[in-house]
């Protein structure tokens, strides 16, 4: 007889992931599948169709790689702001707008004119920005006829849930990242619902990580899945915090990928004094996966100005652990690179690699550093971080790390979004009781042994020490 197995799908931006795990918490299989978007004049789009095909052979391909076993709990995470909107035969009606797209700047500033910017932002927890859902909404609103006849809106995760048999709900992380909930009632926002063209119904049901929505009705290729839990597991920065059991109060995510994001937990509950500061700072503020906590992120262009550094000094990931071995050994000399705030990168000529790469790693962590300390200002201070991500896989960036930070874990697990949407299923499905219950699995301390892409997230962690500055 087969094993039970909880599963956890992160559907993101590059990629679909599924995650097979044990209920101890043993990784089993993973699954992927690429997410295609369309270039159009306007921006980037795809449809409702292919992100739902893209997770189910993500899972699939997961599932095909333990025969014989039986998914009992599976739970969906996924990128935030992009949405699908249905009518009444729950049929999509729009396109679906990539949160990256830029169509959406007329919409943004006639928001401001309307709401008034620093209402906006504290009323939502949101930066003034054209990632959120209610301004692409009021485009789709303006632009194509179906969207006006829409009654209803999932967020993706939501959407791919519902495919495979979730009753028609709306998670609070991922209402947090659509503009239309209040933060501190965590209710509908009726003024920038009106606003947008959306009626408070879209929204539908709200509820939170965790709770069970109802039962997978599966087939063919995931006949194995039929049966199972389903959770909504949120968003998948969040979700990925539960992979990575920084789940206290005070607790930190970096995850060092494309993009560094800081994940801080807190207590539900800031002032409008401190989410004016943290929003005016690029922070968001949102209700997280986590049950009646608040979730501060923000980002830094770190990953991106060491791939750039990296491809400047005709070094690829294989050459990695010998640049980090030259870097650690050097001296310190800032002037030997150059950052721009675009992020562009220049090398002083004849500079030392060694020098130049332990320059990057120094400024990109000092930078990191900033971002913290605004988070501990806003909330309090950090009580454990925990870093993720490919470039964990630098010994010179985790140097730097622990130096500007104290001491810190590393995670381990390649998917540590899909592998908290997993956990969040246990716990929709009574395998665990309480997070305290969540398995977790450190291993030695040091980079992760296994060299991954730049845009890959982990789990269970080890200690790393050093000095706080």
């Amino acid at each position: 007889m087969g094993r039970e197995l909880l599963a956890g799908l992160d559907v993101g931006t590059t990629s679909s992931k599924a995650l097979l795990m044990t209920a101890d918490g043993q990784e089993v299989a993973v699954g992927r599948a690429p997410t295609r978007w369309t270039t159009t004049e306007l921006g980037a789009e795809t449809s409702a169709a292919a992100i739902r095909d893209g997770a189910r052979r993500a899972l699939a391909d997961a599932v095909a790689a333990v025969p014989g076993d039986r998914v009992v709990g599976l739970g969906v995470t996924s990128m935030a702001e992009s949405g699908v909107l249905v009518g009444a035969d729950d049929a999509p009606v729009a396109p679906v707008i990539a949160w990256h797209d830029h169509r959406d700047a007329e919409q943004l500033r006639d928001l401001v004119k309307q709401l008034g910017g620093e209402q906006f932002s504290i009323r939502t927890g949101l930066p003034l920005w054209t990632q959120w859902s209610l301004t692409k909404h009021r485009w789709l609103v303006d632009h194509v006829p179906g969207a006006r006849g829409a009654v209803r809106r999932y967020n993706i995760a939501e959407w791919v849930a519902r495919s495979l048999g979730a009753r028609p709900v709306t998670e609070l992380s991922l209402a947090s990242r659509t503009g239309w909930l209040d933060l501190a009632t965590a209710r509908p926002w009726a003024e920038s619902m009106a606003w947008s063209g959306a009626p408070e119904r879209l929204l539908g049901e709200l509820v939170r990580a965790g709770t069970a929505v109802g039962t997978a009705v599966c087939h063919g290729n995931l006949a194995a899945v039929n049966g199972a839990t389903l959770t909504i597991a949120g968003h998948d920065h969040q979700a990925a915090v539960v992979g990575v059991g920084s789940t206290g109060a005070g607790d930190e995510l970096d995850s060092c990928g494309t993009a560094e994001a800081f994940v801080r937990t807190v207590e539900a509950g800031l002032g409008p004094d401190a989410i004016a500061v943290l929003t005016r700072a690029g922070v968001t503020v949102g209700w997280h996966v986590i049950d009646n906590r608040w979730s501060l992120l923000g980002a830094t262009q770190g990953g991106l100005i060491l791939g750039r550094v990296l491809s400047h000094l005709g070094v690829d990931r294989a050459g990695l652990a010998t640049l980090d071995a030259a870097a650690l050994s050097a001296t310190d000399d800032p002037a030997s690179l150059q950052v721009a705030d675009d992020a562009d990168v220049v090398i002083a000529p004849g500079a030392d690699p060694g020098q130049v790469w332990r320059a990057a790693t120094v400024l990109v962590t000092a930078q990191a550093r900033r971002l913290s300390d605004t988070l501990d200002r806003a909330s309090g201070p950090r009580r454990e971080l925990v870093v993720a991500g490919g470039w964990t896989n630098s010994a010179m960036l985790m140097a730097a790390k622990a130096a500007a930070f104290g001491p810190l874990r590393t995670a381990v697990t390649n998917e540590a979004g899909a592998r908290g949407a997993a956990l969040l299923a246990g716990l929709a499905g009574g395998v665990y009781s309480s997070y305290a219950d969540l398995p977790n699995h450190a291993r030695p301390d040091g980079p992760a042994a296994t060299p991954q892409p730049a845009d890959a997230s982990h789990a269970s962690h080890a200690t790393v020490s050093g000095s706080r500055s």
